[in-house]
């Protein structure tokens, strides 16, 4: 087989590069180690920043989003028994951000992949990329006992942390930066209305947690823990009565509680691989960063990549100009070091470090009442939040 690119990984931000690059007349094929119904059954992140909103309106993949996703104009941060409000529209200039699951943006995309004829080829085991500082890299992959190749122009590695593609990187290349934290998010997924219309940010004692939602009649929630505990010690009353005590009492009125449709364990880290291309191989999203979820940039980044990935594509295939693909990795990661200090300054802001001790403590107690006193505080977190431009 034969294409322009070949992209590794069907996840959103494999698809969502396929899809733009379809849309310019730029041929793929998309490579997936997983099955369909594995790649839509994972959970994931649900607050998309308006950049990402604007690029799924631009791959004409946005009508369900538009239709279903509940626009966010703020969100509130409880700390110190009270819920502090954080005006996202109002410091910002009128920036939102858009609820709405990172598997129901999949979905959105294998259907327009679909329509299309979009060629993804899922249950690709033993990928390998080959000649990649070559003019003429391919892929080979094995699929039902026969092995097959791709001969391409590009390749784009958009297969996650442990995926093949960033480390088909010599290691004498790649630079790898990153903070493991001491402990994790318990996860909880269940079908009952969010407590408020606004994410809860909970600051305490006893650990962070998180109130989001995916719907208006599905909720997220999220509880710091020990990296030590197993999912099956927490029972869903004890998740919701653990709950109750980390969130103030104006919150609880609006706490809706039912069965878990799905838990889960997920530790955090801040991870960065530099540079982002090597040859004629682009790495995208995971592949190539992780971010704690506190700040909601996982997603976010990945999006940002594409477009920076897509419209360097797209110069060298309409105009022959290179420039894009040169300056990639540059203009990528000076974004993802923006997200990456977000992502760890809410990390530090929002969770209980008692290996930090009591000067750690008043430290972080003195960031969060100097941030609910100082509007030019305040706005910084907010542009953070909305994202900041492309």
């Amino acid at each position: 087989m034969r294409t322009q690119v070949a992209i590794i990984g069907g996840g959103p931000s494999g698809l969502l590069l396929s899809q733009l690059l379809h849309l310019k007349g730029i041929e793929t094929v998309v490579l997936e180690r997983r099955s369909r119904d594995y790649v839509l059954g994972r959970i994931r992140a649900g607050v998309l920043e308006q950049g990402m909103v604007d690029l799924l309106r631009e791959a004409q993949v946005a009508g369900r989003m538009d239709r279903e996703g509940l626009v966010h104009h703020g969100f509130d941060i409880a700390y110190d028994g009270r819920l502090h409000h954080v005006d996202l529209d109002g410091l910002t200039g009128g920036k939102t951000v858009m609820i709405y699951g990172q598997t129901e943006v999949t979905q959105d995309l294998y259907a327009a992949r679909d329509a299309m004829g979009g060629i993804v080829i899922h249950e690709a085991e033993n990928v390998a990329l080959h000649d990649v500082k070559s003019d003429a890299p391919f892929v080979t992959y094995e699929k039902d006992g026969e092995t097959h190749r791709i001969d391409c122009e590009f390749i784009a590695g958009c297969d996650g942390f442990h995926g093949v593609s960033r480390k088909s990187i010599p290691e004498d290349v790649l630079r790898e930066f990153e903070l493991v934290y001491p402990f994790g998010w318990l996860g909880l997924l269940a079908d009952v209305p969010p407590i408020s219309d606004e994410l809860i940010y909970a600051n305490h004692e006893r650990g962070f947690a998180l109130c989001s939602m995916r719907s208006k009649t599905r909720s997220r929630y999220y509880l710091q823990c020990s990296l030590a505990e197993r999912v099956e010690e927490w029972p869903d009353d004890r998740f919701w009565e653990e709950l109750r005590l980390r969130l103030p009492e104006s919150a609880l009125p609006g706490l809706t509680t039912g069965p878990s449709i799905e838990k889960s364990i997920a530790p955090l880290r801040s991870f960065v691989a530099e540079p982002m291309r090597y040859g004629r191989l682009f790495l995208a999203g995971d592949a190539a960063h992780i971010v704690p979820p506190t700040g909601a940039k996982g997603l976010n980044l990945a999006a940002s990549d594409i477009h920076y990935l897509s419209a360097g594509l797209i110069g060298y295939y309409r105009a022959g100009d290179q420039q894009g693909l040169t300056d990639y990795s540059r203009k990528a990661l000076a974004r993802v070091w923006k997200a990456e200090r977000f992502s760890w300054a809410m990390t530090n802001l929002l969770h209980a470090f008692p290996e930090k001790g009591a000067f750690g403590d008043r430290i972080q107690r003195a960031e969060l009442d100097y941030l609910f006193s100082s509007r030019a505080a305040t706005t910084s977190l907010a542009e953070n939040y909305v994202g900041l431009e492309y």
